[in-house]
């Protein structure tokens, strides 16, 4: 009698204990981030590798644009304090005559030639040539810098698109295997959860930067705005005192 409800047990014990090792065996050893990149999809891999990319362009952006910046802003600042200082446009050097923004008024000076005397047409056509120049100057400025918001906007719809790819192949191995133990689901599950982290890696650090850049760009376009204002007070003078001419820059 015993043997009746005993066997029967057994026999029904013995495949989920071999099902359970099974599964156990079959668990991914390595889950490591190397691990699970090596055995995620290809085409999660060519995300992947995209956002590494992407962050590696973010990172280099930050190097390059910040020593440049940093260059710029000084030089700038030095000569907007020297043109603050600074009378008349006979008391420029030869340094500060060939800054692009005295070359822009020289310009405007050598076209305006014979028509100085219309001191208010004058004020007016340089004020829309500095403009001009301040613009070109942060177009210059933003020129890498707009890449870091593309970044920033597009890696976590990027690291999403490896996520539910990743999912999916779990779906399709459950579907395969006809179960849905963790041997099954867990190379996919870890494969999307590598590519959803990885496009967080890129796209915040690309958001602080980008963020950090559009102020940095703002506050030298206002020292370049600054340095035409200045020049724009010398040139008043000059046409205020009579000692304007074409030859005066």
């Amino acid at each position: 009698m015993i043997r009746q409800y005993i066997l029967p047990s057994l026999a029904l014990a013995a495949p989920a204990a071999a099902e359970a090792a099974t599964d156990g065996a079959a668990l991914p050893s390595d889950l490591s981030v190397w691990g699970m990149f090596a055995q995620a999809d290809w085409v999660v891999k060519l995300v992947m590798l995209g956002l590494v990319v992407a962050s590696i362009v973010t990172w280099t952006v930050l190097v390059a644009k910040h020593l440049e910046l940093a260059r710029q802003r000084k030089d700038a600042e030095a000569f907007r304090d020297r043109l603050a200082a600074t009378r008349s446009l006979a008391q420029l050097d030869g340094t500060a005559q060939q800054h692009p923004i005295v070359q822009e008024a020289r310009e405007e000076l050598a076209q305006s030639d014979g028509s100085l005397a219309d001191g208010e047409g004058l004020k007016e056509r340089l004020v829309s040539r500095l403009d001009r120049y301040e613009a070109k100057v942060a177009r210059k400025m933003t020129q890498g810098v707009t890449i870091l918001g593309t970044i920033g906007a597009t890696a976590p719809f990027v690291g999403l698109f490896g996520t539910v790819w990743g999912i999916m192949n779990s779906f399709i191995g459950i579907a395969e295997q006809q179960t849905t133990n963790l041997a099954v689901v867990a190379p996919g599950i870890a494969e999307a959860l590598l590519a959803t982290a990885l496009g967080l890696v890129a796209a915040i650090p690309a958001v602080v930067i980008y963020n950090h850049f559009a102020r940095a760009i703002a506050a030298h376009r206002a020292v370049v705005a600054d340095s035409a204002a200045a020049l724009l007070r010398i040139i008043s003078r000059d046409l205020s005192r009579g000692t304007l001419d074409a030859g005066s820059v």
